[in-house]
């Protein structure tokens, strides 16, 4: 069974989101990175200081099975990309909400995180 952390919020499709202040941290959750299986690269076609729309796919995130897209769980400026994952992309399997982050947001409109599920909902739509 998928890990599911509380305190974080949760979208449909598979993001997670740790707010940190104005600043919203986002990885691909324990069930999405179980489904894609061995990451080996994580690609980010649009850069730090660009901006990004909610729904928008702003990381391209690819495995021995799959490539899948990540999409913006919010609208802002992409302050930092985690650069440790272009030698080590496998942090996305062994720690999907630590190490394995993927991209930091600025947000630039924080009551989109209204939307998105907390963990309670998003085990309950996992199953």
């Amino acid at each position: 069974m998928s890990k599911i952390q509380d305190g974080l919020k949760y979208t449909e499709t598979h993001e997670w989101v740790r707010v940190e202040g104005s600043v919203a941290v986002i990885g691909i959750t324990d069930h999405a990175q179980e489904e894609l299986t061995d990451i080996v690269h994580v690609d980010y076609p649009i850069g730090v200081g660009e901006s990004v729309e909610k729904g928008s796919d702003c990381v391209v995130i690819e495995s021995c099975k799959a490539a899948a897209d990540l999409y913006a769980p919010v609208s802002g400026k992409v302050t930092e990309t985690n650069e440790g994952l272009a030698d080590n992309p496998a942090e996305v399997n062994d720690d999907p909400y630590g190490k394995g982050w993927i991209i930091k947001i600025e947000m630039s409109d924080p009551s989109q995180l209204d939307v998105l599920m907390d963990a309670d909902a998003y085990r309950a739509h996992s199953e």
